[in-house]
């Protein structure tokens, strides 16, 4: 939550004179009054505005690809060369491999047991049917979105551009989009920060449902309020930190959850397997 926070402020001081305080201060009370409505109006919400913002970034980042078509094979060769050269990141190639476990986990928390959370709340007479819908996250969260954006910056060569060292030392991901959208679409960092606004809240609300199922599983319904507020509390705090700091802290947290739900899931392994071959030979079944 609070990465996306630090990412969303990130992207939109590019373009707003804004003091932190003020833009954390307003998505506290955004936030806020979609959690007062509960999971109902979180459904609303990130179903209305999910949409929108993929439609409008791939959209964007489509455009550009298709101006530079010829450059994306040379684009592809260049990721593949520099993930697998021996002084890629400072790790070699295993610092390599780790931050793209972290950052693909941050992108679709695929492992981490979050997801499920929203998607047990699924009215479904299978529950196969709802998991075999979760595997569409990190397809498109990942393997398109990503993928089109790692793209777009190495095409515009914003990844290698020693004017935006600095940005890339701060790991922020967002600013360093904006500019390489921004090199090719004047306007575009304005609309990329829509977007990237409409990522981050609609991440933290969900991320607020997540997390108040598991409150009140460990201290009860009734003390949810005191939950509300510290999650508006961190939603502010996130706004006014240190983005890599802000980083390191959810790359942590996120390990600690995909430990033992990766654990949960080795022992549940069979039990999924029977379900989705049940699944399979009822699709086989001839139906009247």
């Amino acid at each position: 939550n609070m990465i996306q926070v630090s990412q969303s402020y990130g992207a939109v001081k590019e373009i707003l004179p804004i003091y932190p305080w003020v833009y954390g201060l307003i998505l506290a009370i955004l936030v806020g009054l979609v959690m007062i409505g509960g999971i109902h109006r979180i459904g609303q919400v990130a179903g209305t505005i999910v949409p929108v913002m993929c439609v409008l970034y791939v959209v964007a980042a489509l455009w550009i690809l298709l101006i530079n078509f010829n450059a994306i094979p040379g684009a592809i060769a260049t990721i593949f060369q520099q993930a697998f050269s021996p002084e890629a990141v400072e790790g070699g190639i295993i610092g390599v491999i780790v931050q793209g476990f972290k950052r693909s986990t941050f992108s679709n928390e695929a492992g981490v047991g979050s997801a499920a959370i929203a998607h047990s709340a699924a009215k479904t007479d299978r529950p196969i049917k709802e998991g075999l819908v979760a595997l569409l996250e990190p397809f498109i969260d990942t393997v398109v979105i990503c993928n089109m954006t790692a793209l777009v910056i190495v095409i515009t060569n914003v990844w290698n551009n020693p004017e935006y060292e600095a940005i890339r030392k701060a790991e922020q991901g967002a600013a360093l989009t904006s500019k390489a959208f921004g090199s090719q679409i004047s306007w575009f960092p304005i609309l990329l920060s829509i977007s990237v606004f409409l990522f981050a809240f609609s991440t933290m609300i969900s991320w607020s449902y997540y997390a108040e199922r598991a409150w009140e599983y460990l201290f009860s319904e009734r003390s949810l309020i005191v939950y509300r507020i510290l999650f508006v509390i961190a939603v502010f705090i996130g706004a006014i930190a240190e983005p890599k700091s802000v980083i390191n802290f959810g790359d942590a947290t996120f390990f600690a959850m995909a430990l033992f739900n990766m654990l949960g899931m080795y022992f549940l392994t069979n039990k999924v397997l029977e379900d989705l071959n049940d699944y399979q030979n009822y699709l086989k079944q001839p139906k009247l």
